[in-house]
């Protein structure tokens, strides 16, 4: 049995479909990511898969469980990281966890063995009579990672929990996910940090316009860009005069202007450089900027989609 399975999900919002025949598979005790810029569908995905909202069309089960037939089962089998904070921010850390306790259940004992076990879990033995509202973003992110991890769900379902916190939190957060992987939780991680998914995941699917382009583990999906780096590069001259010379040179992939930033696909990344500053010259222009980036997760995306995994809706 599958930890989660999803076949042909379906969501629109008026005129906008978010998600359009998505499809996937999480294996139980593995961290499967779900990887694409904001408005891929990955949240509506997610939200769909918690029954906050109702899905058009397809299925979706949690460990067996249909969220359309078996709604309550499949809920009880998951512990959900939202997006967005879900806490009190006057009430500490403590009573937030136990507040979230009492929601899925737990009581006396019990409650308290888990508020402890999850505080000692998130590091914030030492800060749990503080209120939610002093701490960092950070601080917060990691609470309301407790908070879903308080009836020991065997999948953890996680939408973005790194977004716009520090480094040091965001190194915390990583290494919470790969320790309850450790522990044998089944985690879904949607995130657009290529590197992140790369770090996590034993499997990772790709997400555009609602629905999955590519699946499979790292080295599979890098090897489905033809192993291509990618030249980022500015020019003092507009980059529609020198396109055409460039676009002749053997061993060029893709090319692509956004908003006067060049973006080459290339075999050989050292045997192309030099050809293109030749190019350049001769067309009387001059190359200004250079970033070299070796053949990863934006590479497969920039493949299959022909624009850049950026965050933007």
């Amino acid at each position: 049995m599958n930890a989660i399975e999803v076949q042909d999900l379906h969501k629109s919002f008026g005129k906008v479909q978010a998600v359009a025949g998505l499809s996937l598979v999480a294996r139980q005790g593995e961290v499967l990511s779900l990887l694409g810029p904001n408005g891929a569908g990955k949240s509506t995905t997610i939200s769909m898969l918690s029954g906050l909202i109702e899905p058009d069309g397809g299925r979706a089960e949690i460990l067996g469980h249909s969220i359309r037939t078996e709604p309550q089962a499949a809920k009880a089998c998951l512990g959900v990281v939202p997006q967005d904070i879900a806490l009190y921010p006057d009430l500490t850390a403590r009573e937030n966890l136990i507040f979230w306790g009492k929601m899925y259940g737990l009581r006396g004992a019990a409650l308290t063995a888990r508020v402890d076990a999850v505080l000692e879990t998130i590091g914030l033995n030492g800060r749990q009579r503080d209120r939610v509202g002093t701490y960092s973003g950070g601080m917060k992110r990691r609470v309301n990672i407790g908070a879903a991890l308080l009836h020991a769900p065997a999948v953890v379902i996680m939408d973005e929990p790194t977004v716009g916190i520090d480094p040091q939190s965001r190194r915390h957060i990583l290494d919470h996910v790969k320790a309850l992987n450790q522990a044998g939780a089944t985690v879904l991680y949607t995130t657009h940090y290529m590197e992140e998914a790369a770090e996590l995941s034993a499997h990772i699917a790709i997400m555009d316009q609602g629905r999955v382009i590519a699946y499979g583990t790292h080295a599979e999906l890098i090897a489905q860009s033809g192993g291509l780096a990618r030249i980022d590069l500015t020019l003092n001259i507009e980059a529609e005069r020198i396109l055409p010379a460039w676009r002749s040179l053997p061993g060029l992939s893709h090319l692509d202007v956004v908003d006067g930033r060049v973006t080459a696909l290339v075999d050989d990344s050292n045997a192309l450089l030099p050809r293109l500053f030749e190019l350049a010259t001769q067309a009387g222009a001059r190359i200004t900027t250079v970033d070299i980036r070796e053949p990863n997760l934006e590479s497969v995306f920039l493949k299959l989609t022909g624009k850049a995994l950026r965050d933007e809706a």
